[in-house]
């Protein structure tokens, strides 16, 4: 009893507290943490810049930690593969992205929903994201992005790690 009456004080804490999650021109909200995906998960950093007061720019880049290794034949090809790890290039990717940050207009301004497109190594894409701030520089986030247009041939068994939906959560942080 006394864990869930600490817990309901926490979340009664955190929004009471709860602070602007998107302010406009000037803000630097960077993102931490885990990226999970079919065939493997790791972990992802992003940085966004407040440019107006619906819009910023920003980076993101994932590293793909646990990814299962590959054997056998891959789309019909004459050569086997043979236990075939993923190379550095198939495990990471980054990406220059856009965002329409929309906690003004949606009217919680703790809470803000940013959908947006990205263009990276391996393919052009989209993501749709929340972040939420219980104090002045803390919050979580929540992302899932998705390709739109990939680049490259299919005939690596990597080659869907950065090309497929992806979903991210963990902390948020307020640079301002």
């Amino acid at each position: 009893m006394k864990k869930v009456i600490t817990l309901l004080f926490l979340v009664s804490f955190g929004f009471i507290n709860a602070q602007k999650a998107f302010t406009g021109k000037g803000d630097i909200r960077v993102n931490v943490g885990a990226n999970l995906q079919d065939g493997g998960s790791g972990i992802q950093g992003s940085v966004d810049f407040g440019l107006g007061e619906n819009f910023s720019f920003g980076f993101v880049a994932n590293y793909l930690l646990g990814v299962d290794n590959f054997s056998g034949f891959y789309h019909g090809s004459s050569s086997v593969y043979n236990d075939k790890t993923p190379d550095f290039s198939d495990r990471f990717d980054a990406k220059a992205r856009i965002n329409a940050n929309l906690s003004s207009v949606i009217g919680v301004e703790q809470l803000d929903i940013y959908p947006g497109l990205s263009l990276g190594l391996h393919n052009f894409g989209g993501h749709v994201g929340g972040r939420y701030f219980f104090t002045d520089g803390f919050g979580v986030f929540t992302e899932v992005g998705f390709p739109i247009a990939k680049y490259g041939s299919n005939n690596d068994p990597f080659y869907h790690l950065n090309n497929q939906a992806t979903f991210s959560l963990g902390a948020s942080f307020n640079l301002q």
